[in-house]
């Protein structure tokens, strides 16, 4: 196990120091740094975040997109003895501001492109002293940089902090007076890296591609800190389009991607729109190709069927590692039969975030694989909830002793709010759901109080309930969108007496409150309603009842 997070850049700097750690194709050509070229940035910046009087678990926000540089920037935290926040870049101006209200950063930390972002949150948030861009060379004279800042570096101690310090807070919500921050301690993290890697023996021949943003958990402990662990180069991307991507998987002989389902999905869905372009015989071919690949337990043979469209990802690509949201077992054996492994795992950001996954060694479609080593699960016999327990449970949510209690059992388990079954060989089934969480086909997930906390605020409102309601068939079969369900104020029914006129008036307000959200979060389901909504005898709206009374109309 690792004993720290700044000895393990340390030991990846002695031991692969010229060796191409991080990279992407910009307009003006490669940007690459090399493990030793993260060391030095990251030096370079978090002795000047010290000179800055920085102290140890002050907190630095971190607000941009996946870029080499992200990375210099993350260690430059922990070198200076910091916390980091990660933003979401897709986040408004609302959400951001009602995060940094809560962690009370420092330092704001920006790419050029979120530049004038962070000038707004800077004016708005009395805790950021300072804001440094992450990838300018000079061309801003206005503002400091990584680039430009002076470097003290030689003349500075590392700040080595404990184990169960507070290395992360990852905020899950951003829209509530009081957003949920999840404190991931050094040990979480590395926990989580020795863990995976256990899992996936790649080598620093291995290549990933980026694609998830980096302040998701997922990418951020999988993605970036276990491939970065294991000496793999990472690669990102500009822009998610299909021939960008290809084009870095062909040119960079790409091996590996963590991708949440609806990528996979999306690739799917392409491949078969180019497959049945094919003429009638070549098309004939194919399909006899597919059902006998299905027959064949050679991953090599299965290759060998598939060659064109191997060549076309370059010849190494190996697999892709999935979680996030349920995966469709159609879109997971298409690529199985083609020849590409897919290892479907589960995990929260509670967890750091990975309790399970599929490996090449135990895995069984449909399930969530076997928990990763030292992590232990059980499932609650009276709820059937799946509780999980290990070194990879966080430390609690930022600043919230109460929220952090109900999450755990009174003997220290973490409650996922999954009803799960476990079967006799181990494996993880996910049946259900106990929160009201609701997960988008991309893997974002929404919680429906953070979403009524910013509807709540019209006085055109009387009562709103918001929930998830699955899709059927289609392209995001089994994924869920967000409805809401509001009865307005006596006044306003009696102002429209129309219907129709009503649901105008109500869909006009709704839209424009969801300014405040990210697109994603926005409701695309609107009912309005006259009658009160239903409720406990202790004035809780009956959110399950609500949901399926919506589905029995829609089904």
């Amino acid at each position: 196990m690792h004993r720290n997070l700044l000895l393990f850049l340390e030991e990846k700097t002695n031991e692969l120091a010229g060796q191409t750690a991080l990279g992407m194709k910009t307009n003006i050509g490669a940007n690459e740094l090399t493990f030793k070229g993260i060391s030095i940035l990251a030096r370079r910046l978090g002795s000047y975040l010290m000179d800055l009087g920085l102290e140890k678990g002050d907190k630095v926000a971190l607000l941009s997109e996946s870029m080499p540089e992200w990375s210099a920037a993350f260690f430059s935290i922990i070198i200076a003895g910091g916390t980091v926040v990660p933003l979401d870049i897709k986040l408004t101006q609302y959400e951001l501001n009602s995060i940094l209200s809560d962690c009370g950063p420092r330092v704001l930390l920006v790419s050029s492109a979120f530049l004038e972002t962070g000038i707004k949150m800077k004016e708005q948030i009395p805790s950021i002293e300072r804001l440094i861009i992450i990838d300018d060379k000079g061309a801003n004279k206005e503002y400091e940089s990584l680039y430009t800042i002076k470097d003290t570096s030689s003349d500075k101690k590392w700040r080595h902090r404990g184990l169960n310090k507070t290395a992360l807070i990852i905020y899950t919500s951003g829209t509530t007076g009081r957003p949920k921050g999840v404190e991931i301690t050094y040990k979480n993290m590395i926990s989580q890296m020795d863990s995976v890697s256990q899992c996936f023996p790649l080598t620093k021949n291995d290549r990933l591609l980026s694609i998830l943003p980096m302040n998701h958990l997922f990418e951020l402990a999988v993605g970036y800190l276990t491939f970065l662990s294991l000496g793999t180069t990472i690669y990102y991307s500009k822009s998610l389009k299909p021939n960008d991507l290809f084009d870095i998987i062909q040119s960079k002989k790409i091996t590996f991607m963590v991708v949440v389902p609806a990528f996979l999905k999306l690739l799917k869905l392409s491949l078969e729109t180019k497959i049945n372009q094919y003429n009638p015989v070549r098309k004939f071919f194919y399909d006899i190709k597919y059902e006998l690949a299905k027959l064949i337990p050679l991953k090599c043979v299965r290759r060998m069927l598939f060659r064109t469209f191997h060549r076309s990802m370059g010849g190494k690509f190996k697999g892709f590692i999935v979680g996030g949201a349920p995966l469709d077992l159609n879109v997971g054996n298409f690529f199985q039969t083609i020849g590409i492994d897919v290892f479907e795992g589960y995990g929260l950001s509670e967890a750091s975030p990975v309790v399970s996954v599929n490996t090449k060694a135990a895995h069984r479609f449909g399930s969530v694989g076997r928990p990763i080593p030292n992590v232990e699960v059980r499932v609650d016999k009276e709820t059937g909830e799946l509780q999980v327990n290990g070194p990879t449970i966080m430390k609690g949510y930022y600043g919230q002793p109460e929220m952090t209690q109900d999450v755990f059992t009174e003997d220290g388990w973490l409650r996922t709010g999954d009803i799960a079954k476990i079967d006799n060989d181990g494996y993880i089934w996910i049946t259900g759901r106990i929160k009201n969480m609701i997960v988008l086909s991309g893997g974002k997930k929404v919680f429906p109080e953070e979403v009524e906390s910013v509807m709540e605020k019209s006085p055109m409102f009387a009562e709103l309930c918001v929930f998830g309601a699955k899709r059927q068939g289609g392209q995001k079969d089994g994924s869920e969108d967000v409805v809401i369900k509001i009865v307005p104020t006596e006044d306003v029914i009696n102002a429209h007496p129309d219907d129709k006129d009503l649901e105008k008036v109500v869909i006009k307000e709704v839209k424009e409150l969801s300014k405040r959200l990210s697109n994603f979060k926005r409701p695309t389901s609107i009912v309005v309603s006259k009658e009160a909504l239903p409720r406990t005898a202790t004035r809780k709206v009956k959110r399950k009842e609500i949901k399926e009374e919506y589905d029995r109309r829609n089904d």
